[in-house]
């Protein structure tokens, strides 16, 4: 069998932001690939099981391209090696995603939002969990909303960009993803901010954000006001950036609301919600640029590869949004407690709340799958 090359996460992404188009085959099962893959605006991706591939059938090539490089994709490398291994002895050009979904798994990408004299604002996209977290830099400090568990991504932007990391902030108790949060701040000595009611009767060393209305560093103009958004959890949390940016949490996505049923609690939180989005949000005026905590689909993501729409666009295009009866909202949100579930959602919960401790693998393991913390209605 003809040996083949491997691509790796980052490689791939590049060729996915290049003009070029991405021609990926997914030989995983079909219930896992229709759950979780690989998407782009410019990439195609087919599934054909890897399984499929052990029997001698042409039909299994019917759609490959003999054109361009194939990049064989499974759940960690191994299937895909034999699958190349196979096209390029029937004369495909085709390479491995080194590490497979598992390697992308752990990749993130920034994106500059916003960057002038006073301030830079990233945006960094964690693309195969539809993760979001941000960096707010101003005069040499910075603040980190939402960190991901890889907290390397943060300290390398810190060599890169000449910043100190101050504050680090999560804007609720999150259940798909492990924070990287407390790690961070403890490595770099900043403050880690969490609202107290979601991580009430642990021994977590926190500094309750419902006690600071805003968190100012940097040039006067850099204010960082702290909105109570409760709903996906109790203590959501916003941050308003200048007036200009929300960074919403798991609050509001550009396509949907944070699902209220992850606490047991879907009609009360829903309640909760409907007063979030209808008394406090409907302040904030239209032209605000929400940047949310998750994205569910490419589509949500504009031509400069970020996240986010104005408040605005949100209003006219979220059914959701504009549901303003507050019995109707209730039913149409709690709803979402008849949809699957982050995987292990109650272990990354208690990971998050500081009760257990997680070695590499095992968190690497616990975060494969989708983003599945939106209520999304279009």
């Amino acid at each position: 069998m003809a040996n083949v090359s491997s691509i790796t996460a980052q490689q791939l992404h590049a060729v996915m932001n290049s003009s070029q188009e991405a021609f990926i085959l997914d030989v995983r099962n079909k219930e896992e690939y229709s759950s979780w893959k690989i998407e782009g605006h410019t990439t195609k991706s087919i599934n054909v099981p890897y399984f499929n591939f052990l029997d001698e059938d042409e039909r299994n090539y019917k759609d490959l391209p003999k054109d361009r490089n194939i990049v064989v994709v499974c759940a960690k490398g191994g299937s895909a090696q034999f699958v190349a291994g196979l096209l390029a002895d029937k004369g495909y050009m085709a390479s491995v995603l080194e590490g497979g979904m598992l390697a992308w798994s752990q990749f993130y990408y920034p994106t500059v939002v916003a960057s002038h004299s006073s301030l830079k604002f990233i945006q960094i996209n964690r693309l195969s969990k539809g993760c979001l977290s941000y960096v707010i830099v101003s005069e040499g400090k910075a603040m980190v909303v939402d960190p991901g568990h890889n907290i390397e991504i943060y300290t390398e932007l810190a060599k890169e960009h000449l910043f100190t990391i101050e504050h680090v902030v999560d804007s609720h108790l999150h259940a798909d993803h492990i924070s990287g949060g407390r790690a961070l701040a403890e490595l770099t000595g900043a403050t880690y901010y969490i609202s107290s009611g979601e991580v009430k009767g642990t021994d977590l060393h926190y500094e309750p954000l419902e006690n600071h209305a805003s968190i100012r560093f940097g040039q006067a103009e850099v204010d960082v006001l702290a909105i109570p958004t409760p709903g996906h959890t109790p203590g959501s949390t916003s941050f308003l950036l200048n007036n200009a940016y929300l960074m919403s949490g798991d609050t509001i996505f550009v396509g949907g609301l944070g699902r209220p049923d992850l606490g047991g609690k879907p009609k009360e939180w829903a309640e909760d919600l409907y007063d979030t989005v209808f008394h406090k949000v409907s302040r904030l005026l239209d032209d605000v640029l929400v940047l949310p905590a998750h994205y569910a689909d490419i589509s949500e993501m504009n031509a400069d590869g970020i996240v986010g729409a104005t408040l605005g666009h949100i209003r006219t295009n979220n059914d959701i949004m504009m549901n303003a009866d507050r019995e109707s909202f209730t039913e149409q949100v709690a709803g979402a407690a008849d949809t699957e579930k982050p995987p292990n959602f109650e272990e990354i919960v208690a990971i998050n709340r500081g009760e257990q401790h997680v070695v590499p693998e095992r968190a690497a393991e616990l975060e494969i799958g989708p983003n599945r913390c939106a209520v999304h209605h279009h």
